[in-house]
């Protein structure tokens, strides 16, 4: 058994491997680049080494610095995670010839599978059902073009690199195809260093379901069964799951039986995933092989009770597998949800900035939580914006969503957006509640993005006296008895109001909302980011922020903004003023922190709506900035490779 492994990864993943070793008594090195020098994976590790600046071309996907600090700290193994170099055979290559073992395939399987071109000959050559289209490299938009009318409209654009989500675009029409190819190409070359794109044909309500396979270096394969992948935006996962709500036991046994056909085609060894697409039929057809640990893998160590880090580990050191397929149990539900910087109302853009609160939920029965940061943490516009994941469990699927519904409503996270308030209205959707959905679940059911909403009867009233409570506490310090009314003013001047009367000693006591009546226990006091109160002897959880005369608050999808006042105030604040938004038609603003990498105009020229203007790299994807509606160019703001903030102003029209 090794003594000692690099990761070479960084955030949740490198932190979730060093547990492990941790566990197995072996030691652990982290890497990491000049923004990551205090992240939460290098305090954890028992050694760590500087390899280069943020960028991750010159950090964590420069092979010869990876290499240096194997070498200074005498590590015998490296794991590689997921992302990065987990699937460049180069640098499995480069390892070997330095005696040094990766925990993953060999470099030729890497190879192999890691080509989508290559790996769906490979498939199809085996006896794997694969997706019509065309086996080879597409030159340009015109081959494309052309492959396109072979095959029929709607096709998928892929990179021969690609994953995550990169290098992949659907087209509807030869316009779409042409920029769609342009754009792929350039996220490929960004992400993989590889610009070189294939065409297949898109599956219309499609499933996604991928099986976990494990192999030795022995000639043993076994697979671990199935997840559901489906709940995804812009190609990349959102929510994961095992088992699939959708799959039968017909289809899941030959799924994995074609997936274990396919690794043995290729001597494949150590953790992989065969990805699916599933039509609606049931009719399953090869999308891809990731030749490494995959983000969603703790659903299947649920299901399983196997650490598949820790068979990575004892595979790349020889050891043959402890069980055989036929051993191999499956038992309860697992679904995880990723946590991501973004911003759900901007169309799920990045988000970047520091964790000014970051607070885990405390019941964390049948709960895991695989985080690489801590309060204070800074999350970079240079890396995939996963924050954490959340896996929650239960033997049945219903006990599982409950949990995972439960456990989000227990996170606090404030400094940046994020898309808790998103997980919760999907865990809430009639459609994932009852496992009826496909890929297109989120462009279909929230196709403008989401924003949380406001709630409205019950929710409201609950939300309100909470509110009422709260402010209580803060008149009178949560000391002795309180006898107080309020008017609670909602949005602005003009808007909804309700009568409060307050009844309290210490943590409990009654609220009047109107005429109903909410009976309220709470430890809350002032300054915790969360109240997590009993409401009529059920538990609610509502994350709080004090504003001038009232609080923000958020529960689950809901956001209320509430003012308090004293009754004789209220009727003076109706007499306010409503500030109007300011009319920003006439500019052009960054929708997310990033880089101006194209600039499609210039000053003077006329614009049709729909016409592209700009594009703006963030996390290495390439977003399309267009014109709403017809005019002419005034003023440029800014420059092509200039690093942008948020609603940074990039160009301004001629409102004349």
């Amino acid at each position: 058994m090794f003594s000692k492994i690099l990761i070479a990864n960084r955030g949740e993943i490198a932190c979730r491997i060093m547990r492990t070793a941790k566990r197995m008594g072996i030691g652990t090195v982290a890497v990491y680049s000049d923004v990551d020098a205090s992240a939460l994976h290098v305090r954890m590790a028992d050694e760590a080494f500087r390899i280069g600046p943020a960028p991750a071309s010159q950090s964590y996907l420069a092979i010869e610095n990876i290499l240096e600090a194997v070498a200074q700290s005498g590590a015998d193994a490296v794991h590689p995670g997921y992302g990065f170099l987990s699937e460049n055979a180069e640098f499995t290559k480069a390892l070997r010839e330095k005696s040094i073992t990766f925990i993953g395939p060999e470099p030729e399987a890497i190879a192999a599978m890691g080509d989508k071109i290559e790996s769906k000959k490979i498939a199809a050559k085996s006896g794997v059902s694969t997706i019509p289209g065309h086996m080879g490299v597409v030159k340009g938009a015109m081959e494309a073009a052309s492959i396109a009318d072979d095959i029929g409209y709607p096709v998928m654009i892929k990179a021969s690199a690609g994953g995550g989500g990169k290098g992949m675009r659907v087209a509807y029409s030869d316009k779409e195809l042409t920029e769609g190819f342009k754009l792929a190409a350039s996220e490929a070359k960004a992400s993989f260093g590889d610009d070189r794109i294939f065409i297949e044909k898109f599956i219309e309500q499609p499933r996604h379901i991928e099986i976990q396979v494990l192999g030795d270096q022995h000639g043993n394969l076994v697979h671990l069964g199935e997840r559901e992948c489906s709940i995804q935006r812009r190609h990349q996962k959102v929510i994961e799951e095992a088992p699939s709500p959708f799959l039968d036991a017909k289809t899941r046994d030959a799924m994995g039986s074609q997936a274990v056909k396919l690794c043995k085609a290729v001597n494949y060894s150590s953790a992989g995933t065969v990805e699916f697409i599933v039509d609606k039929d049931k009719n399953f057809f090869f999308l891809e092989m990731n030749t490494r640990l995959q983000v969603e893998h703790p659903v299947t160590e649920y299901v399983t009770g196997i650490d598949l880090v820790e068979q990575m580990i004892t595979v790349a050191a020889g050891e043959e597998l402890s069980f055989k397929q036929s051993e191999i149990a499956f038992r309860g539900w697992a679904i995880e949800a990723r946590l991501y910087a973004e911003d759900p109302a901007r169309g799920f853009l990045p988000s970047t900035g520091r964790l000014v609160r970051y607070r885990e939920p405390q019941d964390k029965t049948g709960v895991r939580i695989d985080s690489g940061v801590v309060e204070g943490s800074e999350i970079s516009v240079f890396y995939d914006p996963m924050i954490a994941k959340l896996i929650a469990s239960g033997t049945t699927r219903e006990r599982a969503v409950e949990r995972l519904a439960s456990a989000l409503g227990g996170y606090t996270v404030q400094g940046i957006s994020h898309n808790l308030p998103f997980l919760t209205a999907v865990t809430e959707h009639d459609l994932f509640r009852t496992g009826d959905f496909t890929t297109n679940f989120i462009a279909e059911e929230f196709p403008d993005g989401f924003e949380s909403r406001q709630p409205t009867g019950l929710i409201l009233d609950r939300l309100i006296a909470i509110a009422g409570f709260a402010k209580s506490i803060f008149q009178a310090r949560g000391i002795g008895p309180v006898q107080a009314q309020y008017v609670a003013v909602l949005d602005n001047p003009k808007g909804q109001s309700f009568d409060l009367t307050v009844s309290r000693e210490g943590g409990a006591g009654e609220i009047f909302v109107h005429e109903a009546k909410f009976a309220i226990e709470t430890e809350w006091r002032p300054g915790l980011p969360t109240i997590s109160a009993c409401i009529d002897g059920e538990i609610v959880n509502v994350h709080i922020n004090q504003t001038n005369l009232g609080f923000h608050l958020v529960a689950g999808a809901f956001t209320l903004d509430i003012i308090l006042l004293a009754p004789a105030r209220a009727a003076h604040y109706r007499q306010m003023p409503i500030r109007g938004k300011p009319d920003m038609s006439k500019f052009l603003l960054s929708p997310m922190p990033g880089l101006l990498v194209r600039l499609s105009v210039d000053q003077g020229d006329s614009v049709k709506a729909g016409e592209e203007l700009a594009v703006v790299e963030a996390m290495k994807m390439e977003n399309v900035l267009r014109a709403e509606r017809d005019g002419v160019i005034a003023k440029l703001n800014a420059e092509v490779g200039a690093n942008l903030n948020l609603d940074q102003v990039i160009l301004e029209f001629d409102n004349e």
